[in-house]
């Protein structure tokens, strides 16, 4: 798959060679067996030369114009002096498992801006709107000199959850005359929300976007705040012409300064990093669970008696996992 070994990957991605961290995401996002190994000692080379950057996640409903509002909104962040790197996370193709959407092709002018870097990867099922190793990923291109991360979800609407919990702001998009106005408040996205934006706010759907910011403002002050210092703002743009984006970086550069002040960035990301350690244990406790030979005809048989309904998932469960603590233990 990747030729070099991780510390020479390393080394040539923290040097800026930009086809190295992409080497390095494609072996950090890789599902075989024989990388895992070489993706951590890569990531662990990499880590303390992470976590400088400004970690924004952007998410909303497909439609909304993600792409287009994160192309103007990197344009932006580089006019200002940003280099910026996108992980823009897209649905996965039944067939081959690769990205469907490919959103390097929709931001074609961000793509050959040189202080701009831009991955497609697909979800691969993932729930949360992000890939299983975006965070990984997140941290690679720190390493490769990236100071602003964006990372666009797959926008499913319910389960941003997880991207929420791996940046340092959540701008939440919307879409005036979608049919969805306050939905989002049922949803309950707009509770992750730190910046919301009302986007195609020109021509026809100007005055349908001011209605929707006017509605949203007054919902949300009915929302108790997730952080005492901060009340979540609700901004009008138009990514494609490029209007009010500046007022939406300026409001995410804010809250960030706004949660350093009162300490609640550093208690962000180290809870970000619990979440990782605990995310990265669900996961390997199963992937051995079902790895493990010993315990395969046990599974199957516990699968028929569920599927006959002559034992209750719950106990069948039990009995596994005490199994599989028996074998853990050399029994």
């Amino acid at each position: 798959m990747v030729a070099a070994g991780p510390e020479a990957l390393a080394d040539s991605l923290i040097a800026g060679d930009r086809r190295a961290l992409a080497r390095a995401i494609t072996l950090i996002e890789s599902t075989k067996a024989e990388d895992r190994a070489r993706a951590e000692a890569l990531v662990e080379r990499l880590a303390p030369r992470a976590g400088s950057a400004l970690r924004i996640a952007i998410s909303g409903a497909p439609g909304v114009g993600k792409s287009t509002f994160i192309e103007a909104f990197g344009l932006h962040a580089v006019s200002q002096g940003r280099r910026v790197a996108v992980l823009a996370v897209d649905p996965s193709s039944p067939r081959s498992g690769g990205a469907l959407l490919g959103d390097k092709t929709r931001m074609v002018e961000l793509a050959r801006t040189e202080g701009a870097f831009i991955r497609p990867s697909p979800s691969r099922g993932t729930l949360g709107g992000v890939h299983r190793r975006t965070r990984e990923s997140i941290l690679a291109c720190e390493a490769a000199g990236f100071d602003l991360i964006l990372v666009e979800t797959v926008g499913v609407g319910q389960s941003e959850t997880e991207a929420a919990g791996m940046v340092d702001a959540f701008l939440l998009l919307l879409a005036p005359g979608a049919g969805d106005e306050l939905q989002g408040l049922k949803r309950g996205i707009v509770e992750l929300a730190d910046v919301v934006a009302v986007n195609k706010d020109d021509g026809e759907l100007a005055a349908a976007a001011r209605r929707m910011q006017s509605e949203y403002r007054a919902a949300l002050h009915l929302l108790r705040p997730m952080h005492a210092e901060w009340q979540v703002p609700v901004l009008r743009c138009s990514a494609l012409e490029r209007k009010g984006i500046d007022s939406v970086w300026s409001a995410t550069l804010r809250h960030c300064a706004a949660m350093e002040a009162s300490g609640a960035f550093a208690a962000r990301r180290a809870g970000q990093s619990k979440d990782w350690l605990w995310s990265e244990l669900r996961e390997g406790l199963v992937e051995r669970f079902l790895a493990d030979s010993r315990l395969k005809s046990r599974l199957a048989r516990a699968e028929a008696k569920v599927a006959e309904g002559a034992i209750a998932p719950t106990a069948a469960a039990r009995d596994l996992l005490a199994g599989f603590g028996k074998i853990g233990r050399g029994s």
